[in-house]
């Protein structure tokens, strides 16, 4: 094999790894829908025209390399099914609040794992950062402000009913409400 041959054998094996991840985050947003309780369509990732137009490129060159010339197009075939196909369908999953967590703009946070919360509140929309107990990341969740208060409204319910609780997070004498945190 060709130098060449082999950085997108190399290639096209990351983006098997990454086009496995997202079959994998689309295959549990379909068995979660349907605890769907408030959720809106996610806003398009940076540069989302130039990644559709990156899958059209792709594309014909899969089309060339497999019907013009014969050879196999493993990489760029893996390329073509990210850019083309896996990342318009990631932008089907409904941002928001589940049964069981919250689905910020980039992963899925089961409320258990939720460490603390915090809103910024901006010109167009609110956002919620979500900090995981579990993995010290912080998520945000970019809220449309027509559900900006039924958003605020949920997580105090979540809370009060204790499927987010905060203790042990910070100094705790007794006297502080949890739904506060909302």
């Amino acid at each position: 094999m060709t130098l060449a041959a082999e950085i997108l054998t190399v290639l096209g094996v990351g983006f098997l790894l990454a086009n496995a991840r997202l079959i994998l985050e689309y295959a549990r947003y379909r068995k979660r829908r349907r605890g769907a309780l408030l959720t809106w369509p996610g806003p398009p990732p940076p540069y989302y025209g130039t990644k559709l137009g990156i899958g059209v490129a792709i594309g014909f060159l899969v089309f060339y390399k497999t019907m013009v010339l014969r050879v196999p197009a493993f990489g760029e075939g893996m390329m073509f099914v990210y850019y083309g196909y896996l990342v318009p369908l990631s932008r089907r999953i409904a941002r928001g609040f589940y049964h069981d967590g919250i689905w910020a703009d980039t992963r899925f946070i089961p409320y258990n794992e939720v460490g603390g919360l915090s809103w910024r509140e901006g010109e167009h929309s609110a956002s919620l950062i979500v900090i995981s107990r579990l993995r010290n990341l912080a998520q945000k969740l970019a809220v449309p402000l027509e559900h900006y208060g039924a958003a605020r409204k949920l997580l105090r319910d979540k809370i009060g009913n204790h499927e987010i609780h905060f203790l042990g997070t910070g100094l705790d004498l007794g006297e502080h409400d949890e739904r506060d945190e909302a």
